[in-house]
């Protein structure tokens, strides 16, 4: 008989959150070497033009490897420019449904509560597997370094170093990485249409070690009830 493999969603929801490197052990540089000190004001339109400017509905399916199996399922995520989310993901059959609303770095609430520090450990890889950016939300060194066809990025605070690359092309790719007093948090790569929305997405975590890979299945544009940003419990 074949060994059965359960993945709690929470677990789940913590790799979404925090997930980045790929399983390489050496994976390439995001920002070069050569890259400039730079200012935020020359960075603010590459990180806006990764944001939506509407409101979407993007559906995905994911599958979760780590040294203990795989396991799969399917979400949505709402978006309404520029910084709010709703997010709902389950398992098989709905088995361990959870929701949560984030607006910019913070969550507003989570459902269930106990999966709020599982799902947004890390916030600028959460919103970057959707192919947006973020703008730091403190006082941070800049460098940066633009070509012909890649944007790259460091936004270095005194806790947080974030890193982007963005190129353009079909297809497109955004990756980000995250490092905590200095060391690495994660890593997301996604690739993006010459639209600049997301196609796939890899999140990989270098302790786990654990890969996450969310295939989007359908992006559209929707008007979203006031209630969708409510939690669902009293």
């Amino acid at each position: 008989m074949g060994q059965h493999v359960r993945v709690d969603l929470p677990v789940l929801l913590f790799y979404l959150g925090s997930a980045t490197v790929g399983c390489r052990s050496a994976p390439e540089p995001v920002v070069p070497v050569g890259a400039r000190p730079a200012t935020l004001a020359e960075v603010t339109p590459w990180v806006s033009a990764t944001v939506p400017t509407a409101h979407q509905i993007y559906r995905f399916k994911w599958l979760l490897r780590d040294e203990r199996g795989s396991a799969g399922g399917r979400g949505a995520v709402r978006v309404a420019p520029p910084d709010s989310l709703r997010f709902d993901v389950a398992g098989p059959f709905g088995s361990g449904a959870a929701s949560a609303v984030v607006v910019g770095d913070r969550a507003v609430w989570t459902d269930p509560a106990d999966a709020i520090a599982r799902l947004v450990p890390n916030y600028p890889l959460m919103w970057a597997m959707f192919g947006v950016a973020r703008m730091p939300p403190e006082s941070v060194t800049v460098r940066a370094l633009s070509t012909t066809s890649t944007q790259t990025w460091q936004f270095a605070g005194t806790r947080d170093t974030v890193e982007y690359a963005r190129s353009a092309g079909d297809p497109g790719r955004l990756l980000a990485e995250v490092r905590q007093a200095g060391t690495l948090i994660g890593r997301a790569e996604t690739t993006l249409g010459p639209d600049g929305a997301p196609l796939k997405a890899r999140l990989t975590v270098p302790s786990g070690p654990a890969q996450l890979d969310i295939t989007f299945l359908s992006i559209t544009r929707d008007t979203f009830a006031p209630d969708i940003w409510i939690t669902r419990k009293p």
